[in-house]
């Protein structure tokens, strides 16, 4: 069972949420992070695009590599020192951008 690490219960939720779907927590806890595959460079750099618009109007970025058709992204806070309800929410948001190929 997944240690509780916020204080709101939603939050507990949605991180779980979020693990469901690939998001890795790193060896300490601090950050969470997805690779994400596309066809090609161009919807690749269209996918951070739209992140980067969204992650400018919460005023929370995240660290990202892309290389050609992969982006990866890691998501912490670091004035906080960890995982904050920011990091949920950017994730969140994310992961309504992405739309895998079948």
């Amino acid at each position: 069972m997944m240690e509780k690490i916020f204080e709101d219960e939603n939050d507990n939720k949605s991180f779980a949420e979020l693990i469901n779907c690939g998001w890795l927590v790193s060896s300490s806890g601090k950050e969470i992070k997805k690779e994400f595959k596309f066809d090609n460079f161009v919807e690749a750099f269209g996918f951070m695009t739209k992140i980067a618009l969204m992650a400018e109007k919460i005023n929370h970025h995240p660290e990202w590599k892309n290389t050609y058709n992969r982006v990866e992204i890691v998501l912490t806070t670091h004035d906080k020192g960890g995982l904050t309800k920011f990091d949920i929410k950017l994730g969140e948001m994310i992961e309504s951008t992405f739309r895998p190929k079948n």
